[in-house]
């Protein structure tokens, strides 16, 4: 018989040169199929030498049954019947050597909902030990079982940190904890706010346990030179600033202090007794305060927006304390939640002192075009919707305080810090 295209025999199935072809064909194939699960099996196996003796002795057992049970199937009767005896007498021995991997076939796929199958763990290094031991007191053991995991991991900031963390709080020795957090920061690749995560520890670590100023100013300028132009920088130039003032708490960690002056004694047998008010420093020293200090620290919002309240409230100087919320708005690098606060804080400022709608509409428009999608914007629109009712209610509930203010106190350009007079 041909087969063919068109009267172009190409095989003739009746060929015994064919069908040897054929049956060539089928060991190949079968033999690569057999090849290839072989190769997977010993590649994946716990034990690769015991897997790689069960494929050969199943082979070994096809291949008898190959050249010995099928020619005795061929010729009936008896040699039949031992055809079906060798085979389950084989089939028999192939269970007993696969059996452990045929139940474990069977039960993978609900094991693996407990353990993940075959999915593979990224390692990763473990510190519960080194915890522990922190915990107990033995720092040195701590230390010991951090070097451990960092030995294989190197650059892991967790590791470091922690080695840092107990230099510098347990064992008290900031030298060797700076040493630490400079290594880590020489390390290519580490992501900026790690970097600027590390400094800070070692900057807050010097003005909790050594009230050292000076190194934790170098800590955070550290920060402004590896890290220029980012929000880290200006956060650590901020942190320089409090720096300067000997009021604010040395370390984030620690509580600020205030000074409490002694009250009226036996204040309920007075006949005539004062009102008792905590005194409160006067708004034009205040005011200069905090001027002088951002001639030092310009990039100290934080003091930067204590003068714009004050420019608006106490002067009633609202272009004053909106060129002041304006430096810090436009400064580039500013967190976002920052601008959209001090874009809030200048429409509060605004509508206290009877602005148009217009103008304040605008500023809180300005929050939309951030981000139309943030959920400031889209509260800066509900105000929106209700700003003329708020206008409307601040003009009929809004007292007019006459004052004695000169229009021109002095201050005549806020970037230049001029302070109002006292």
């Amino acid at each position: 018989m041909l087969f063919g295209c068109g009267s172009c025999p190409i095989i003739d199935a009746s060929d015994p040169m064919s069908e040897r072809a054929n049956e060539i064909l089928t060991y190949v194939m079968v033999a690569g199929g057999f090849g290839y699960i072989a190769f997977r099996s010993i590649t994946r196996a716990e034990d690769p030498a015991r897997t790689a003796f069960k494929w050969v002795f199943t082979v070994g057992v096809m291949v008898f049954i190959r050249l010995k049970a099928f020619p005795m199937a061929d010729q009936g009767g008896m040699g039949a019947f031992l055809a079906i005896a060798i085979c389950m007498v084989a089939g028999l021995a192939l269970f007993v050597t696969w059996r452990q991997d045929i139940g474990a076939l069977v039960a993978k796929p609900f094991a693996s909902l407990y353990d993940g199958g075959d999915v593979q763990i990224e390692p990763h290094p473990f510190y519960s030990i080194a915890r522990a031991r922190q915990k107990q007191g033995k720092h040195a053991e701590a230390i010991a079982e951090i070097q451990k995991q960092l030995d294989r991991f190197p650059t892991d900031v967790e590791g470091q940190m922690l080695l840092a963390e107990i230099q510098a709080q347990d064992l008290k020795d900031l030298a060797a904890a700076e040493s630490t957090i400079q290594q880590f920061c020489a390390q290519p690749g580490h992501a900026p706010a790690n970097i600027a995560f590390a400094f800070y520890s070692l900057a807050d670590w010097h003005l909790k346990y050594a009230q050292d100023r000076n190194a934790a100013r170098r800590a955070f300028e550290q920060v402004i030179a590896l890290l220029p132009d980012t929000e880290f920088a200006l956060a650590a130039a901020q942190r320089i600033g409090h720096l300067a003032n000997p009021d604010m708490p040395l370390a984030q960690t620690e509580v600020r202090k205030f000074v409490v002056t002694e009250g009226i004694r036996n204040l309920g047998l007075a006949r005539n007794p004062k009102p008792f008010a905590p005194m409160e420093k006067e708004p034009g020293k205040l005011a200069v305060e905090y001027v002088r200090h951002l001639e030092q620290h310009p990039l100290d919002t934080e003091v930067r927006e204590q003068l714009a309240v004050l420019y608006a409230e106490h002067y009633q100087r609202l272009d004053l304390a909106a060129d002041q919320l304006e430096q810090m708005i436009t400064l580039a690098n500013q967190p976002a939640k920052h601008v959209v606060r001090w874009l809030n804080l200048l429409t509060d400022l605004q509508v206290k002192s009877g602005v148009d709608y217009q103008t304040v509409k605008q500023t809180l428009q300005r929050i939309i075009e951030l981000d139309p999608n943030l959920a400031a914007a889209e509260t800066a629109r509900k105000r929106i919707g209700l700003l003329k009712l708020e206008l409307k209610a601040k003009q009929q509930n809004q007292a007019v305080k006459l004052g004695t203010y000169e229009q021109n106190i002095g201050l005549k350009s806020a970037r230049g810090h001029s302070p109002p007079p006292e």
